[in-house]
């Protein structure tokens, strides 16, 4: 990876290494040779960029003093293969590497933004942020610093987006993951994690990276279930996705694994098409929505801590089409991830519209100098 992927810088005052300061992110050494440094990095998904935020946090006096950004997009079957830079402080790029990389012709990508100053990495300064307005779909980001230096961290700001006339219609998608474009758009509760982290990429490594609800206060003193063993109570609490591409749900996961003490009861899952108009309305209603426009897609379902459970969809049976769905879980408790697989349709409801941004994580690199 060309820069740390924590979410904040470390300072160590005094440490110091073999080969000069310590210091939590990417620094090159001081250039004596003709040129500038850089680094290509690998977007965690494919998608559109909407801006960036290039940290120089606690490199004061070594920061990078000027930047730019550039970008490309190679669909999935046409990935180049990026050499891999082993984790060697004090090395710049060997020739062998350097004739690998070449291939990329990285040079010549697309800028996002032109060379501009720095400000070092003082408190009040450290974050340049950087709006984008393109509306291309990107995989790859080069770094370019001039001419050397230090930066922070690098982030990248934007949206999932998925190819999804290079999809093999024989094959379920997941409709609801953020790496393709869909988002939360609602929720009733997110004291411990926000929803939009169960629709996320990968696997969660915590509980804090899955949406968990405050215990509710309405529960009974007592609780009771029914013939089903499902708990009577009086409350629930929930969240409406966006999917990321109309379609057909034909199986859903809903993983409480980790939760082993606190996950939901039971939880059921509905179904409804809207139009964007409609979907503005309801985020200012608090998606109060009439109850015949959600369609059924899980019935109230028993669950079990620490699990991953498999259903099958009662859409295929109706052929519903919809574009939004509401996770309703009861009493409250935490779920590590909800994936909905399913077949996009054609339907044309919703005209394109920004999601809510979300950060691509870096997923591998390569670069000059260290």
């Amino acid at each position: 990876m060309a820069l740390p992927e924590r979410d904040s810088t470390r300072f160590k005052e005094h440490a110091d290494t073999e080969f000069g300061r310590w210091g939590d992110g990417w620094q090159t050494r001081r250039k004596r040779s003709p040129g500038h440094d850089w680094c290509v990095i690998r977007l965690g998904v494919q998608g559109l960029i909407r801006g960036f935020n290039v940290d120089t946090s606690y490199f004061v006096g070594d920061h990078a003093p000027r930047v730019s950004i550039q970008a490309a997009n190679y669909e999935e079957d046409k990935q180049p293969e990026i050499p891999q830079r082993e984790v060697r402080t004090g090395a710049a790029a060997t020739p062998e590497e350097f004739e690998a990389i070449a291939e990329l012709k990285s040079s010549d990508w697309n800028h996002l933004v032109p060379m501009t100053e720095l400000e070092p990495g003082t408190p009040a300064s450290s974050h340049n942020y950087f709006p984008v307005s393109s509306q291309q779909r990107w995989t790859h980001v080069r770094l370019n610093i001039f001419p050397d230096g230090g930066i922070a961290r690098l982030r990248v700001y934007g949206t999932g987006q998925k190819d999804w006339t290079a999809s093999d219609p024989t094959e379920p998608s997941d409709l609801v993951t953020i790496a393709y474009g869909g988002a939360c758009v609602g929720f009733s509760n997110a004291h411990f994690g926000h929803p939009n982290n169960i629709i996320g990429v990968g696997q969660a490594k915590s509980m804090a990276d899955g949406w968990e609800t405050a215990r509710r206060l309405d529960r009974p003193p007592v609780l009771e279930s029914d013939e089903n063993g499902v708990l009577l109570v009086p409350g629930c609490e929930w969240a409406v996705f966006r999917l990321a591409h109309p379609g057909i749900i034909t199986q859903i996961e809903i993983d409480t694994k980790l939760f082993k003490g606190n996950s939901p009861d039971s939880c059921k899952l509905d179904g409804c098409i809207l139009t964007t108009q409609e979907e503005e309305d309801m985020v200012r209603q608090n998606w109060d929505l009439p109850g015949h426009k959600w369609k059924p897609l899980l019935l109230v379902t028993k669950l079990n801590p620490d699990e991953t459970h498999l259903l099958d969809s009662l859409t295929p049976e109706l052929q519903d089409v919809i574009t939004h769905v509401r996770f309703t879980i009861t009493p409250d408790g935490g779920v590590r991830r909800l994936r909905l697989r399913g077949f996009p349709s054609s339907i044309c409801l919703l005209r394109p519209r920004e999601k809510p941004a979300m950060r691509f994580s870096v997923k591998a690199g390569f670069r000059s100098n260290l």
